[in-house]
């Protein structure tokens, strides 16, 4: 009896997991996360600042995503919205607002975006680590041409915080 009782226990998890693994990694993100930010440079920590990201369903393919920067002297908010672009290849859009919209892409449990601004090259992630969501940005300036056929980018801030879901 208790080996059935074990199997059907075993066989909930593996449904539960199995669905999880269905839903759209935003769909996994909704709640209100929270968590201290770390800012590194030239390898060592420069700041810190605490953050509150926030995701909600706003429809079938779209979710508010917003991060707060809870700093006392200088809070910002970044209140985008993330929709589907095409959810069979994991493809992905942030909406930053003023025709601004940068491409993310999903792979497995984690979500990447690379773009450049202002002679800045930059990589954002989000990744869910068991209950945990990593955010992550490194940016490194945007190396002048090169006639090499392998181009090096220098990678020379981290910004990393490590959530949990606390709603």
């Amino acid at each position: 009896m208790r080996v059935i009782a074990v199997s059907i226990a075993f066989g909930f998890v593996l449904l539960l997991q199995h669905t999880n693994a269905q839903k759209p990694f935003p769909d996994r993100c909704i709640g209100v996360w929270q968590g201290t930010m770390y800012i590194h440079q030239a390898g060592s920590i420069r700041d810190s600042v605490r953050t509150r990201f926030t995701v909600k369903k706003l429809d079938s393919l779209s979710w508010t995503w917003k991060m707060e920067y809870l700093s006392t002297t200088r809070p910002i908010v970044k209140d985008y919205v993330l929709r589907t672009k095409d959810f069979s290849r994991g493809v992905f859009v942030t909406d930053e607002g003023d025709g601004i919209e940068l491409t993310d892409q999903v792979f497995g449990d984690k979500m990447y975006c690379v773009f450049d601004v202002s002679g800045l090259l930059l990589t954002a992630s989000y990744e869910l680590r068991g209950d945990k969501l990593v955010f992550e940005v490194t940016s490194g300036p945007v190396p002048k041409e090169s006639v090499q056929e392998v181009r090096n980018y220098p990678v020379s801030s981290l910004q990393r915080v490590e959530m949990i879901r606390i709603e």
